[in-house]
């Protein structure tokens, strides 16, 4: 295993924009160049995209294909608690599978997920059914750009490649690609045991990951609702409402505050069910 990790860089690290952002997100490791390389290449030439799954979750252009599951098909992609085997696309990723297998974790779910320019994961939470025992996400950036980025305690957070990251995803978060190329991450999914704990015994910011977000003026607000409201009321109401949903990358806004900005953007124009499904997604999105 020692031959995966990277000398830890002598650089500038941080406690971010507040303390809860190293809880929620943070680098263990670094890894070396050629390992990350050899991945990509893996990554990168697997015969299949995967499966879009979690369409509540997302604008589109989220892609996973799982690498192990309970299944053994790498197109069987909702989470689940247990003890998971290789799928086929796996068997086809030698590298990629003896690196897994060098962590020594204990494993519940690993897949690669793929999010593809002008795309967003909404803000939301996961694990909410999965409370029963200590998990945790690791990510390790195979395909990135500056504008693929993680929001959350009200910071954008960068992932960059050559090192593998934690996520805490119970906590409220989002993600976003604007610009492109796709961003590609190999994603694990692991239970909470002594080899874990001995790979994130030293989790850490660099200065250059994280940008605190400003809080949303009044101005700000009224200007984003006048959007809105103009676009629904020229018929585009889904543009309307991703207007909205898109402040969340932009301002570092309470909790579910971009889905009560949408409710009352329906409220406003007397689409009570619309409103009413809105305060449901959000409740279904957040939930705890």
């Amino acid at each position: 295993m020692g031959t995966m990790f990277a000398a830890p860089a002598a650089t500038e690290e941080r406690d971010g924009p507040g303390s809860e952002l190293l809880g929620q997100v943070a680098r263990l490791v670094d890894l070396e160049e050629s390992l990350v390389e050899q991945m990509r290449a893996e990554a990168l030439g697997a015969p299949t995209r995967g499966t879009v799954a979690y369409g509540e979750y997302q604008s589109g252009g989220w892609w996973t294909a799982s690498l192990m599951n309970h299944s053994g098909d790498p197109h069987d992609v909702v989470i689940g608690d247990g003890r998971p085997g290789p799928t086929t696309l796996l068997d086809r990723m030698p590298v990629t599978a003896g690196f897994l297998a060098g962590l020594g974790l204990d494993f519940m779910y690993v897949r690669l997920a793929r999010l593809e320019a002008h795309s967003y994961l909404w803000e939301h939470r996961d694990y909410a059914e999965l409370n029963e025992r200590g998990r945790h996400r690791l990510h390790v950036p195979l395909v990135t750009n500056p504008s693929a980025v993680l929001v959350t305690a009200g910071a954008r957070v960068h992932m960059a490649a050559g090192a593998l990251w934690r996520l805490t995803p119970s906590q409220a978060h989002g993600v976003r690609n604007v610009t492109g190329p796709d961003r590609l991450h190999l994603i694990a999914d692991v239970y909470t045991d002594d080899a874990y704990r001995a790979l994130a015994h030293r989790p850490h910011l660099r200065a250059r990951d994280a940008v605190a977000l400003p809080v949303m003026t009044a101005a700000d607000r009224s200007r984003l609702m006048k959007r809105a409201s103009e676009l629904a009321g020229l018929g585009f109401v889904t543009s309307a409402e991703q207007v909205l949903l898109r402040a969340y990358y932009a301002y570092a806004l309470p909790e579910g505050r971009a889905y009560d900005l949408i409710c009352e953007l329906h409220a406003g124009r007397g689409a009570d069910t619309e409103a009413a499904r809105w305060e449901r997604a959000k409740n279904h999105l957040l939930a705890r």
